[in-house]
């Protein structure tokens, strides 16, 4: 029998503010004067853990670009806080040498440089000595597989190792949060699948991911929570598995080998199912789903559905909603 539910791959809840990572309290931006006044943020307050991915999602000109560089030290907030690792990237430059970050495009790398030049370049850029640049750069390099290809131009690469160099540079000074735009845009399926993992890995080290991707998918299969800003504002932000739970019906799907007998189309409908040839729809709590399936017995079970929500549909009605609610 094939269950089609997506496993749970949240991690335990965090409890400790020792695994606070990233935390933003109330950051506001507001270009303009007058009648040409507009305010990209307003109040935006996250929390992001070590080893946690929270997948940052909204529409093009929601506040996503403004609150990250904000986060970053490039943008001075004109309210609120950020905090990375305790202190504030706009009193204390310091903090700035816990992020990591790689941008959609190719505006990581130095692309007439070799991956090793690149990492031993951007190590020492930001203050790692050279000798220990050199020698993470070769460590990360043999473990992103990519050290056969240390003296190949970048420019050479495919446009996978290019991420993959990209997503080393960003390592290479041993940052606690690191900022991701669009890691799998543009590679190919292989290519995206070995980003994915990649990703899994260094949060799965203890490093917090910041994700920004118009991906959903993506951002579904890697995130543990999901915070969705429209206008400027948080409209959503909770772990991505409860939000689809709540945005997903209980109705199951269910297909059988072979004919249900009289009696057994009988029971089926009895405990609520609608039954058309090999497929029964149900509708109800899981106790009785087990009721039914015994019901169903010896009939082999192809496949049970659950009608799930996905990231994207759950995007889709939530920025509808806040937006049918402000007009």
């Amino acid at each position: 029998m094939q269950l089609a539910n997506r496993p749970t791959t949240e991690r335990p809840p965090h409890t400790t503010a020792d695994a606070v990572v990233l935390a933003t309290q109330g950051l506001s931006k507001t270009y303009g004067r007058g009648k040409q006044r507009f305010e990209a943020v307003r109040q935006v307050s996250l929390t992001l853990h070590r080893g946690e991915v929270l997948a940052f999602l909204g529409p093009n000109g929601a506040g996503k670009t403004t609150t990250i560089k904000m986060i970053a030290g490039l943008v001075r907030p004109d309210r609120g806080q950020v905090t990375i690792a305790g202190e504030d990237p706009h009193r204390h430059a310091r903090a700035l040498r816990n992020i990591g970050a790689v941008l959609e495009g190719n505006r990581n790398l130095y692309w007439r440089l070799t991956p090793e030049e690149n990492l031993e370049y951007f190590g020492v850029l930001r203050q790692v000595p050279r000798k220990v640049a050199h020698r993470r750069g070769l460590e990360l390099l043999d473990r992103f597989e990519l050290l056969d290809k240390r003296n190949t131009p970048v420019q050479k690469l495919s446009r996978g190792m290019q991420q993959k160099v990209a997503i080393a540079v960003a390592l290479i000074h041993n940052p606690q949060l690191l900022l991701l735009d669009e890691p799998t845009l543009g590679l190919d399926v292989e290519a995206g699948e070995t980003v994915k993992a990649l990703v899994r890995q260094i949060a799965a080290e203890g490093r917090a991911i910041l994700l920004t991707t118009h991906q959903l998918d993506v951002a579904e299969e890697l995130s543990d929570r999901v915070a969705i800003i429209r206008r400027g504002q948080i409209i959503a932000e909770q772990s991505t598995e409860s939000l689809l739970q709540e945005f997903s019906n209980s109705t199951y799907q269910i297909e059988v080998e072979g004919s249900l007998s009289a009696t057994q189309q009988r029971q089926a409908e009895q405990l609520g199912a609608t039954v058309e040839d090999r497929h029964i729809t149900y509708a109800g709590d899981a106790e009785t789903l087990y009721a039914l399936l015994a019901a169903l017995q010896p009939l082999p079970i192809v496949s049970v559905q659950h009608d799930r929500a996905d990231l994207t549909q759950v995007f889709l009605k939530l920025v509808k909603d806040t937006q049918d609610a402000e007009s």
